[in-house]
């Protein structure tokens, strides 16, 4: 294989870097791909690695363009029909990425040919060339691929040679835990601190670090683990070593593994399977043998079955019987039904299996290219039979036969009527990014709302980064800084002309409600969120919940991801179960003992904000409300206290007049950071300090401390004063900015305060910090402080300008703060720096992303959307997913039914309400008495108390004159005058909650009431 390029564009491929590593991304950048077949799998295929970076990528396919390929196609246009599906695809493909090299190979696949390449990749060829191809690559250490849909089916096998080393099987962060001890025996036992657990596995290598007294750990050769419990685990022998005295971490190091393959012919008589779906177990044999049942039936009939024939179906039936007679590994029973539907479907192409299998294999090419993750051994099998009617019959052959259209590849899956179905559809696509692009794209394929009938709307907020090209597909470098909804949607009306699509620039939430409101909703069929955030999902859910519309949700983080279907009166919602919360960070060990990078970065994110952010808001909010002070005070606690003392320092205390005064303050600001600080909390608990039990304190996570003092040869030192010193001048919209070298020089004739010891408390754990909080401000402290204020008048025109923290503009200099602050905190504490890739990746939360992961679960979504249109009712149709395309896993699940509880002899769930008609015959109004009388009547419950929005409307302990006045009022006026606000035009129901007694006087859980007053 070529020498790796070294240079990689982190702004194009940041998301990705945290997924495969600067090291795996550059094999990638030195390898070579053939892909033969360019049809809907081949461009699914070639799309993703284009997008992962590989060197180059060369496509192969002699065939010419047919109107039937745009069915998953989506490089391919109507114009294109006649010419060559390989040239097509270059054009279209090299405007992914301009560091890949797209090429053409034309003529055969000869031997001569294929070896110029390290991965070659066959979509859907016939088993001779597979045969052929593959023992060749074998011989040949080429690493081999084939991948292959047929209508719900898909097929995807790997031999990358019989010496194929993984550097990663799983790509996880490798475990480091803090250690407590080590004995000395032949069979040692370490101790995790502080009941930490270890979360090693048997097999596992470790090495050690900052252990006291067995000192011959540090730095050793890895060392396997054998666990002994959830705490505890051993290392071997440790007798010949010192004694162990306190401190020392434990860090896993992943370990390289060979992996041998068979080859194609071997592995086809003598298969390993991965299993896609444990509830069909015995579905990759009977796959494996239809697949070669089919290539027979092509050599003997010349052509595939065709779609939902009978006699075709037989023939191939009869065909697997022969061939598994023969075969060395039998099939035990043939399921001839599952053999029949193979034959039937054999001519589909539909959009979402291309994606499901076309994301699979790319996702395996990045692993024949890099050494990372765990490759799939051999045949990875997978259907989706489960979108067919529940109630399956065989469709009229007129009903799928191919009319030279775009859609005939569905068409010969589920027919004429149902392609209907889909292009009457009315969607509402949350978020256009990565997520979003590919479910529009899936959608123009299968022609969602492509009629004047039906419609899909999308929104999206965001506008285009570069660093959205690397996922976001439907994005090129000429769409940057132009907004997502509108630029996706002009994209999928390429692929598509018939979309009939509108899209939004609009957040989701109760601000856009008078646009997404009763009328939106109620006309929609449903809803598919591409969201980025558990909040917006949340409020989506609810609407849907409210609206009574199946939710399609999913999620990716790296190489996993997750499916889940809401579907209205049968499934669960989406937010009926959330995962628990992470868990957070003592304050403590942030402000003073902070022992992992992640720590000191959390630190300087916090610092920047209250350094460059509040200040700016507070003093702001202070000039222009006049009843800023008044209110503040009304606040418990500390809080004025801290406010206002920030507000004075900022417009008295630390108010410059000139850029130099900005040094000046940043240089005091480093010592008082780096030296004072740490040499106070020296001072409360020097080094040789024990707690009150004589345990040294500094030991498990506490990190001893050391000064770091000012020194203007240390790059990083002269970092942090300009980039504090330049981000504290924005906010004083100072503009008379210097250079660095001018900074340096200022920074060292600053004469900054000397240390000296203070009698102050340092926390050591959260509780103590919190009862200290309790502690109140006296009003007289409190009147000092406000009087220390300047006045607003004495400030004339001054505002400050607070900054937004933004990670990925390396300008602002926001990145260059953290990363500076943080890694001088970190040396500190003797933690070991951070590059700026991975602090931004911790500060900024960024969530890994590549492309594979996100096509692949964009497919299966869609897949659940064939099950929701075709009207699919029972709960085992439908398919939750969770995969992780690292190890690889694919786990697929019923989702859960909807909770049932009762109120006198009625069963409900989230999906159920009371719907009341608020308008009487005589068109007037129902009245607050009226409301009380209809639910007494009609439900047998006594309402003691009623609530509209945060507002009580009534209850039992009400004034009796104010709930005698409201009484006779109609409820929608008794709604507007308990919450003090109008209700916004357009809407035409109020969502009200009642407390409430049954018919036996017993408390009762009933649904909420959705009132209807127009």
């Amino acid at each position: 294989m070529a020498e790796p390029t070294t240079e990689i564009d982190e702004g194009l491929y940041s998301r990705q870097l945290y997924v495969l590593g600067h090291d795996a991304m550059r094999k990638m950048g030195a390898a070579n791909v053939l892909i033969s077949g360019m049809k809907g799998l081949g461009i699914e295929i070639a799309k993703n690695l284009v997008l992962a970076g590989v060197k180059s990528v060369t496509i192969h396919d002699p065939d010419s363009i047919t109107m039937g390929y745009l069915s998953s196609q989506f490089f391919f246009r109507a114009a294109d029909v006649g010419k060559n599906c390989a040239e097509v695809s270059r054009e279209r493909l090299a405007e992914l990425n301009s560091y890949v090299r797209v090429e053409v190979l034309a003529g055969e696949l000869s031997e001569e040919a294929v070896s110029k390449y390290q991965v070659v990749v066959l979509t859907q060829s016939p088993l001779d060339e597979q045969r052929s191809v593959g023992d060749y690559c074998h011989t040949q250490n080429i690493r081999f691929i084939v991948a292959d849909t047929r209508g719900l089916f898909g097929q995807v096998f790997c031999d990358f040679g019989e010496n194929f080393t993984v550097f990663d099987m799983t790509g996880e962060q490798p475990i480091s835990v803090i250690i407590s001890s080590v004995t000395k025996e032949t069979k040692s036992v370490v101790t995790c601190s502080d009941e930490t657990r270890h979360n090693f596995e048997s097999g596992d290598y470790v090495t050690f670090a900052e252990v006291q007294g067995m000192t011959e750990l540090n730095g050793c050769e890895p060392k396997p683990v054998t666990v002994l419990g959830p705490y505890t685990f051993s290392v071997g022998d440790t007798s010949g070593y010192s004694e162990y005295t306190r401190g020392g971490i434990v860090t896993q190091v992943k370990q390289p593994t060979v992996i041998s393959f068979k080859s194609f012919s071997s592995s086809l008589t003598e298969p390993e399977f991965i299993v896609s779906d444990f509830a069909k177990w015995d579905r990759p044999a009977q796959l494996h043998l239809a697949y070669q049942s089919l290539d027979a039936f092509v050599k003997r009939e010349g052509q595939l079955p065709r779609p939902y024939n009978k006699e075709d179906g037989l023939k191939l039936v009869e065909l697997a019987k022969k061939i598994n007679s023969e075969a060395t590994n039998k099939v035990d029973e043939i399921d001839e039904h599952l053999l029949a539907k193979f034959s039937y479907l054999a001519r589909g192409d539909v959009s979402p299996m291309q994606a499901v299998i076309g994301s699979i294999t790319a996702q395996e090419i990045v692993k024949a290219c890099s050494g990372k993750f765990n490759p799939i051994r051999q045949w990875f099998y997978f259907d989706a039979l489960e979108c067919l009617p529940e109630d399956f019959h065989e469709l009229p052959e007129e009903a799928v036969k191919a009319t030279d259209s775009r859609y005939d590849g569905q068409v010969a899956v589920f027919g004429v009527d149902f392609q209907k179905r889909l292009e009457h559809l009315k969607y509402f696509v949350v978020g256009a990014g990565a997520i979003g692009c590919e479910i529009l794209k899936n959608f123009a394929m299968m022609g969602i709302g492509a009629c004047p009938e039906g419609v899909i709307y999308v929104t999206d907020m965001d506008i285009i980064e570069k660093s959205n090209l690397n996922r976001q597909f439907l994005f090129r470098p000429w769409h940057i800084q132009k907004p997502k909804s509108t630029t996706a949607i002009e994209s999928v009306k390429e692929m598509n002309p018939a979309l009939n699509a509108v899209a939004h620039e609009n957040r989701v939430g109760p601000e856009s409600e008078g646009v997404y409101d009763d009328k939106f909703f109620e006309a929609l069929d449903g809803v598919a969120n591409a969201l980025d955030n558990v909040d917006a999902r949340l409020y989506m859910d609810r609407r849907c919940v409210y609206y009574r519309k199946s939710l399609l949700e999913s999620g990716t983080l790296g190489t996993k991801g997750n499916v889940q279907v809401v579907i209205p009166h049968l499934t669960e919602s989406y937010g009926s179960s959330q995962d628990p919360p992470d868990k957070e960070t003592p304050m403590c060990t942030l402000k003073n003992f902070p022992n992992q990078i992640a720590h000191t970065l959390q630190w300087a994110r916090s610092e920047f904000e209250g350094l460059f952010v509040q200040p700016g808001a507070n003093v702001n909010e202070y000039l222009s409300d006049p009843e800023f002070v008044a209110r503040i005070i009304k606040q418990q606690g500390q809080t004025p206290f801290q406010i206002f003392g920030i507000i004075k320092k900022s417009t008295v205390d630390d108010l410059p007049s000139s850029f130099d005064d900005c040094i000046v303050w940043a240089r005091n600001l480093f010592s008082e950071y780096f030296e004072r600080t740490i040499a106070q909390l020296l001072h409360v608990f020097p080094p040789n300090h024990n707690t009150t039990t004589g345990q040294p304190f500094w030991s498990g996570p506490k990190r001893c401390p050391k000064v770091i003092n000012f020194d203007l040869k240390e790059s990083l030192h002269v970092d942090f004063v300009q980039s504090a010193a330049l981000l504290f001048a924005e906010t004083y919209c100072i503009t008379d900015v210097k250079d660095r070298a001018y900074i340096a020089e200022k920074a060292a004739s600053v004469t900054v305060e000397s240390f000296v010891p203070k009698n102050i408390k340092i926390h050591t754990t959260d509780a103590e910090a919190r009862a200290d909080e309790q502690i109140t401000t006296s009003e007289e402290e409190l009147e000092t402080i406000v009087q220390s204020l300047p006045s607003v008048a004495s400030l004339g025109s001054f505002k400050m300008a607070p900054l937004d923290f933004e990670k990925d503009d390396d300008s602002n200099h926001h990145m260059d703060f953290i990363v500076a602050a943080s890694n001088l905190r970190a040396t500190n504490y003797s933690i070991p720096i951070a590059d700026r890739h991975k602090s931004k990746g911790i500060a900024g939360k960024i969530i890994p992303a590549i492309a594979t992961t996100t096509s692949l679960v964009v497919g299966l979504v869609c897949l659940e959307m064939y099950k929701l249109v075709i009207g699919n009712k029972k709960i085992e149709s439908y398919k939750n997913g969770f995969i992780n395309l690292a190890l690889p896993f694919f786990g697929f699940s019923e989702p859960i039914g909807a909770p049932k509880t009762k109120y006198n002899d009625v069963e409900w769930t989230l999906w159920d309400r009371f719907d009341v008609p608020g308008l009487k015959e005589d068109g007037s109004e129902m009245t607050l008495r009226d409301f009380l009388d209809y639910f007494k009547n009609q439900h047998q419950l006594d309402i003691n108390m009623l609530s509209y929005d945060v507002s009580i409307l009534y209850s039992f302990f009400m004034d009796k004159k104010k709930v005698a006045a409201r009484m006779a009022m109609p409820m929608s006026r008794v709604a507007q005058e308990a919450s003090k606000k109008g209700i916004r035009p357009g809407v035409r129901n109020l969502v009200l909650e009642i407390c409430c007694t049954d018919a036996n006087d017993e408390d009762a859980e009933v649904p909420y009431i959705n009132y209807n007053f127009k």
